[in-house]
């Protein structure tokens, strides 16, 4: 497995967030309301990142190679590492999309109703960048260390 690049979090980031922009134009045209943007989103969010980061902090000290220690499992690491990339892109995906809602709201934010739907989407994207870097934190203490190099290799003088 390839680490995660930041250039294809940044474009989910901007894929979600022209959805983002666009959904809520749309929701208006079909019901005539505004779309309803929850503080609960927020709230998930956070806790989703505060998990993650208790998880991360247990896989590092594990990790950390003590005498002694617990040691984890390598199918278990492989897991954790999977569900560090898949909650990156996530965090991603939710941020842009939360960040194209705000947009959306912020063009007319003297309506109280649209600035309650600011702060509530800006709250909800910050938890998608939360878990995202914690994300990001956990796939980095996953990496195996760089293999020494070969001084074998075809072409080196012995």
């Amino acid at each position: 497995m390839q680490p995660t690049r930041p250039r294809t979090l940044a474009l989910l980031a901007l894929v979600a967030a022209v959805f983002g922009v666009a959904l809520p134009a749309i929701w208006d045209r079909a019901s005539s309301r505004l779309m309803p943007v929850p503080w609960l989103a927020a709230v998930v969010l956070f806790v989703l990142a505060a998990a993650l980061l208790w998880w991360t902090i247990g896989v590092r000290q594990r990790l950390s190679g003590k005498p002694g220690g617990p040691r984890i499992d390598p199918l278990l690491a492989a897991r954790t590492v999977a569900l560090s990339m898949a909650a990156s892109r996530t965090g991603a995906l939710v941020a842009g999309f939360y960040a194209g809602v705000v947009v959306y709201f912020a063009t007319d934010f003297s309506l109280a109703p649209n600035r309650a739907r600011v702060f509530a989407g800006g709250a909800a994207m910050f938890g998608g960048l939360a878990v995202m870097a914690v994300a990001l934190w956990l796939e980095h203490i996953c990496r195996l260390p760089d293999p020494p190099p070969d001084d074998t290799a075809p072409g080196r003088a012995a």
